[in-house]
């Protein structure tokens, strides 16, 4: 018998894996070239060069007792998180130093962490509708309560009058994540900035510490001169979530960090918590070969050209074909509004042309569906017929 709790969880697990699964099923009947898969956010750009440079050079030039061995610290290498800050701190004009900094088990793992250093039971997350859906199971991991702000459809920035209304004085966090899963949209500097003014108020109307949880795996990959503020210049309670993912294509090495600033109430104690957790939540330390990979490429960049003709192609595309959907400043996904109320019909009249679409109720959002484009150029052009057979069953 599994725990009450996990019964919930896989019963309700990610419509995501699901359709990527079948993208694997569906493969292996008609072959790869002929499925369209747009379910998994997994980049298709390879790591730069640099990557497979700098872990040559560890594996040759470093002692492997030390290199494949435990961190002194929970929270990581030192000299990594110096040069982690070294680096944030010419790019944002911040002024963090390594003890700021918590290197961590993928953006995932960081979340966990500093949701298990900072949530007692009954206490309030706040997210803004649509939202990357295991935000839920985080949550519910430290048996806190998700709070939903509905979306604005118009935009897809935050509805901050409803925020406004919802904080509580059980509210604990808010999950801010921008460019945005699965909208693409960037959050405005104005956008950030009335958020900011709101949570000031109300820490000071109720008395309590509202930390900003911004998730930051998408920072890098924005188009057309777009700027991410940088959200501890707007809140002092702000504490950063970031992953080399999609920014290195790295998803399946696991390796982020948190940025933990000393303007953060109680930030030592959260720090301590923080590298705690690391280890109690069974992380010890982030990969200790990917943290000191990360830290000789902290300049490099994935070539995003790839993702912004794919962007280009697939929104400029699918519009011809009569579907509505707005223009992703970031990240490489498309919110696209399905045709029928039921989006999940929609989903299952795609797989007729072998698409598969993740619908719009996985992130809170029905009557939509996400596509990632972070795949090859060829899968695009050639799934734009089908999307064109498609669209003549409902226009």
């Amino acid at each position: 018998m599994i725990a009450k709790k996990m019964k919930h969880m896989v019963a309700n697990s990610s419509a995501i894996r699901a359709m990527f699964e079948e993208g694997n099923r569906l493969a292996g009947i008609y072959g790869a070239e002929n499925v369209f898969d747009f379910s998994l956010g997994n980049p298709n750009v390879p790591a730069p060069e640099a990557v497979k440079k700098a872990i040559f050079e560890l594996l040759e030039g470093s002692d492997p007792v030390v290199l494949h061995g435990y961190t002194n610290s929970n929270s990581g290498y030192a000299d990594v998180r110096e040069a982690v800050v070294t680096s944030l701190n010419d790019r944002f004009g911040t002024s963090f130093e390594g003890k700021n900094i918590v290197m961590t088990v993928g953006a995932a793992g960081g979340l966990n962490v500093i949701l298990k250093s900072l949530i007692n039971p009954g206490d309030e997350v706040i997210v803004f509708a649509p939202y990357f859906g295991e935000y839920r199971s985080y949550t519910s991991n430290y048996d806190g309560v998700l709070v939903e702000i509905s979306p604005d459809t118009d935009t897809f920035q935050p509805k901050l009058n409803e925020f406004e209304q919802k904080i509580t004085p059980k509210t604990k966090a808010v999950i801010v994540n921008t460019p945005n899963n699965p909208t693409g949209v960037v959050y405005s500097e104005e956008t950030i900035q009335k958020m900011a003014a709101i949570m000031e108020a109300k820490q000071k109307e109720y008395g309590t510490e509202i930390y900003l949880i911004s998730d930051e795996p998408y920072r890098e990959l924005v188009y057309d001169g777009v700027e991410v503020p940088y959200l501890t210049k707007y809140y002092a309670n702000t504490v950063v979530g970031y992953s080399y993912s999609k920014s290195l294509s790295l998803p399946g090495e696991r390796i982020g960090y948190l940025v933990i600033p000393d303007e953060v109430a109680d930030s030592e104690d959260l720090r301590s918590a923080a590298n705690v957790a690391t280890r109690i939540l069974g992380f010890v330390n982030a990969p200790t070969l990917q943290q000191k990979v990360v830290a000789k490429c902290l300049n490099e960049k994935t070539d995003i050209s790839y993702y912004d003709r794919n962007r280009e192609t697939l929104y400029a595309g699918l519009r011809d074909c009569g579907f509505e959907c707005i223009k992703p400043e970031g990240a490489f996904y498309l919110f696209v509004k399905s045709p029928v109320e039921d989006e999940k019909a929609f989903c299952e009249a795609g797989k007729k042309y072998n698409i598969l679409m993740v619908p719009g109720s996985s992130f809170a959002c029905p009557g939509y569906v996400r596509l990632a484009y972070c795949v090859s150029y060829e899968t695009i052009v050639n799934a734009l017929p089908k999307f064109k057979e498609l669209a003549k069953e409902y226009f």
